[in-house]
């Protein structure tokens, strides 16, 4: 088993600045990350989208990380986890470009993901926008994580903004180069939290 995704290219033949990956919530797929990315503005890199391995139970276009129902909560987690891992070293080999000029970026559970698996690997950043931190997915002590970019709604509904406050603390804890973005919206992806997202791109990979 292994991750299918959407691969987006430069639309000219010189080489990507960097390579940006965006994991999708519970119940979205890779083409809903897709028609966002021409608001990103972000011409020079490459993206890689992938979907989630699971069904989302209440729509068949939906994919998921995890379970999020009571009864099953996170079953399929160590699943992702792997699958996410093994499929992001595998992509230096298929693009050409090094984790050290990689972002991994997530929305929700797509966030919650970039948090659990981006901390533990060499990668220029993490973007978390409406995210949250999956229990013991960051151990104390843990070193080494890349900077980060979290982003939430003051009035989301789905993930509350505590999360946020939450994984911004464990990682300042933890020594790491946080930016931190609260806006007053809802559980969504708006244009502000994609200037952000490009603006931390641009600093970090230059």
């Amino acid at each position: 088993m292994s991750l299918q995704a959407i691969t987006v290219k430069r639309a000219t033949s010189q080489a990507p600045a960097g390579l940006i990956v965006t994991l999708h919530g519970w119940g979205a797929n890779a083409e809903d990350v897709a028609s966002l990315l021409p608001l990103i503005n972000l011409p020079d890199y490459e993206f890689v989208l992938p979907n989630a391995p699971f069904p989302y139970p209440y729509s068949p276009v939906g994919m998921a990380w995890y379970d999020l129902r009571v009864e099953n909560m996170y079953q399929g987690l160590a699943e992702s986890r792997q699958l996410l891992t093994d499929f992001l070293e595998s992509l230096e080999s298929s693009t050409g470009i090094p984790l050290s000029r990689t972002i991994l970026s997530g929305f929700s559970q797509g966030g919650a993901m970039t948090l659990d698996v981006g901390s533990k690997l060499p990668l220029a950043g993490l973007v978390v926008m409406s995210g949250y931190l999956h229990p013991d997915a960051i151990r104390a002590g843990k070193s080494g994580i890349p900077p980060t970019l979290i982003t939430h709604g003051r009035y989301d509904e789905v993930v509350p903004v505590q999360a946020a406050w939450k994984a911004r603390e464990t990682l300042k804890s933890l020594g790491v180069a946080v930016e931190y973005h609260e806006f007053d919206m809802g559980h969504e992806i708006d244009p502000q939290t994609l200037e952000v997202l490009r603006n931390f791109v641009i600093n970090t990979i230059g």
